[in-house]
């Protein structure tokens, strides 16, 4: 039995399964936009999340350049960098218009997507399903983050409007 047992295995052993956490979430990061199956999606997510939310728990620190933080909120900004570290590789190449760059995964989490979803409680990544696989018919999703603030518009019905205060 597997109780307390959370997490998918993929019929892979520990450090295979690791492995392939570590490559999606590089390319999730990399890309920001990346196709997988639906269980895949649905585990990174939780592997994601959490890289992220290392980040924006440090606040302003996690994007404030290193010269004006203080001893205090270095060792911090180090620490949760070491952290990150340790699951997500450091570099990157993204191609734009043939041409290839070569861009660092960690500073992008503190830098751009720390400030980026600084007001946000969580929920940084969306799952679309997008079909079936032609080869093995799996069902294929993306997996994605959201904008740094909710949309304006929301999706469904209206928020009811909040009831009236009782006439003294």
């Amino acid at each position: 039995m597997r109780h307390g047992k959370a997490g998918r295995q993929f019929s892979r052993n520990t450090s295979h399964r690791r492995a392939m956490f570590r490559a999606l979430a590089a390319n999730l990061v990399t890309h920001e936009r990346i196709e997988t199956t639906d269980a895949k999606a649905k585990e990174l997510r939780r592997v994601a999340e959490r890289l992220i939310t290392q980040a924006v728990r440090l606040g302003a620190v996690a994007y404030t350049p290193l010269a004006e933080l203080s001893l205090a909120d270095r060792a911090r900004r180090q620490a949760a960098v070491q952290r990150v570290s340790q699951f997500l590789r450091r570099f990157g190449v993204v191609e734009k218009n043939g041409e290839s760059r070569k861009i660092d995964l960690v500073e992008k989490v503190f830098v751009d997507l720390a400030k980026r979803f600084q007001n946000r409680r969580g929920g940084y990544t969306r799952i679309i399903k997008v079909g079936r696989r032609h080869g093995d018919n799996a069902p294929m999703s993306f997996i994605e983050f959201v904008e740094g603030a909710p949309s304006a518009a929301p999706v469904g019905d209206p928020p009811a409007p909040p009831p009236a205060s009782p006439a003294e």
